[in-house]
This record gives structure tokens, sequence and C-alpha cells, in this order.
């Protein structure tokens, strides 16, 4: 597998700088799919590694959308990775989003003495890009290629067993509960840290403490954080929770700094 040429830039303009690295991790069919790598500050390498899922409920979006996040994770001192998956259509599914995000952390994995990272990478994921790093780490990968090793969840769909809408997208490959997070959990399922609000009507908080309760069942360690009067996204705005966000800052503000905490606990990054 290897490494292919990069090239710097980002996906799009209004993202502020500064600018990642901009690398192709796989290659199906006609898609190129990139992986933008946001490195630590100087002096901070060898730094343990995390891949960033965008949401967009599987069918829109892109890895600019957690551009903001992997600058932050980046000064936290590690080798931040914002990834783009395949959306589903009507030839792609949910199954194939799960297959590239199990292929790039096998490839981070494969170049991680090239891109800087050291002995463990962690994934973030947001909404439907949550239930995909989710997925890679309960459903597992085909091949056995790599799963992380700690995850930090933003309002993710973890239990979609009896969506609707996530049932229509998997095309009749399979079915929704088949590539349901929370109900996959075993006991070398990895720790998580959730943020959820607790008005989310698209990626209830039923579903994250269905998850959160499964893996410290098993013997894992799961942090939710509930955060009351708001919506996906921690959203403001609880009548339009889709695409109108208005995220509570001070809300907002503490899930970003227990998701830190958390990957200081697990020996991720230093403590500042």
């Amino acid at each position: 597998m290897a490494l292919l040429a990069p090239t710097t830039g980002r996906a799009a303009a209004s993202t502020p700088a500064p600018s990642p690295v901009r690398y192709v991790y796989r290659v199906v069919e006609t898609d190129s799919l990139a992986a933008f790598v946001f490195s630590p500050p100087a002096g901070s390498k060898p730094a343990n590694g995390i891949l960033l899922f965008h949401g967009g409920g599987w069918v829109a979006g892109s890895a600019d959308w957690v551009f903001a996040s992997a600058e932050r994770f980046a000064q936290y001192g590690m080798v931040a990775i914002a990834v783009d998956y395949r959306l589903s259509n009507d030839k792609i599914t949910p199954i194939d989003a799960l297959d590239d995000v199990c292929a790039s952390f096998a490839w981070a994995r494969a170049h991680a003495k090239e891109l800087g990272i050291g002995a463990k990478i962690a994934g973030y994921g947001v909404s439907a890009g949550g239930h995909l790093l989710a997925a890679s780490a309960t459903v597992g990968c085909k091949g056995n290629r790599s799963a992380p090793d700690a995850m930090l969840l933003w309002s993710p769909a973890v239990d979609p067993a009896h969506d609707p809408w996530f049932e229509k997208l998997l095309q009749g490959r399979a079915q929704a509960i088949d590539l349901s997070p929370a109900d996959h959990v075993g006991k070398s399922t990895c720790p998580a840290c959730i943020v959820q609000g607790a008005e989310d009507t698209l990626t209830p908080v039923s579903g994250a403490r269905k998850f959160c309760a499964a893996i410290i069942a098993a013997g894992g360690v799961c942090d939710l954080h509930v955060y009351d009067g708001v919506g996906h996204m921690l959203t403001r705005n609880l009548k339009n929770q889709e695409d109108n966000f208005d995220p509570d800052p001070e809300k907002r503000a503490d899930g970003i700094e227990q998701q830190r905490k958390f990957l200081v606990r697990l020996g991720f990054i230093p403590d500042k």
C-alpha cells in the first residue's frame, strides 16, 4: 500500500489556515478518497493520531466539515486526519462508507512513520460519521483492518437499528441492525466519550445511553455527557435540527473540554 504523493490545499477556500496536507488514501473505481493531515506543532512528534469523520446523514458532507476540529486536535499535539468517505446514492450505501472508514484506519497505521504517528490512533465522528466510526469499532472491519483505539463521538447515530432512513439507504444489502453499533458491542470495544444533546430528535439520547451502557456492561469505558435544553449538534434551535444549527457556545465548549480530558486520561495527549 503506497503512500500516494501529497498536495497542499483545502477542500474549501473558506476554511481558515493553516492548510493541511492532502493524500489519497484509497481509490475505488472512479472515486479517489482523500485524507487531509494536520500536523501538531513542531517538536511534538511522534504523536498519537486521530481520524475525523464528518456528518451529513450518510448522503452529504465532506472532510472540510471537520477541519476546525482537526486543527484543534493538532494543537493538542496529535496528528489529526480529516477523512472523506463515499456518500450514499443509488449505488453506494453506508456499508461502502464503513469500508472506507476501515480502509482509512488501515492506511494511517500502514503509513504511521511517514505521517509522524506514534503508537495509538483514535477516531472522532460527528452524527453519521459517528455511526461509521462506532461501527468500525463494534461491527468490525473486513479483512482484520484496523479499528480505533478510542472513540470521540459527537451527536452520534449509534443506534440506527429501527431508523427507517438508515434502512432505506442500505438498499436491501443488509438490515439496519446489522450495522448498529449499540447491538454489536463486545469486550474488545475501545473506550468512548460521547457528547449528546438531551433534546436531539435526529440521533436520540436513548441510543447514546444504550451504547454507553453496553460498553460498560462489557467491561469497557464509556463517558456520556448529556446537555439539557439542546438538540442535535448541541443546537438551541429545537424546531429545525437538520441544517440550521445554533450550538450553545458554553455547552459546546464544555463538550470539547470533556473530550480533551478524556484524551488526557487515556494517555493520548499531555495535560495542558
